[in-house]
């Protein structure tokens, strides 16, 4: 499972929608994977999640 750091700025995701952000902020998720079991998470926000997590590991 792809952690997500507690340092995260998901307002710095670029292309995340407002309340995509505003959600993960609220539940704070651990992993890509309970972030995606959020009610309202769509497949792309996860997407963008992930692209910005590997360029900033890269």
């Amino acid at each position: 499972h792809l952690r997500l750091p507690d340092s995260l700025d998901y307002s710095g995701v670029p292309g995340l929608s407002n309340e995509v952000s505003q959600k993960l902020k609220a539940q704070r998720p651990e992993t890509l994977g309970q972030a995606s079991r959020i009610p309202g998470m769509t497949p792309a926000a996860i997407s963008l999640l992930l692209v910005y997590l590997k360029k900033k590991s890269a």
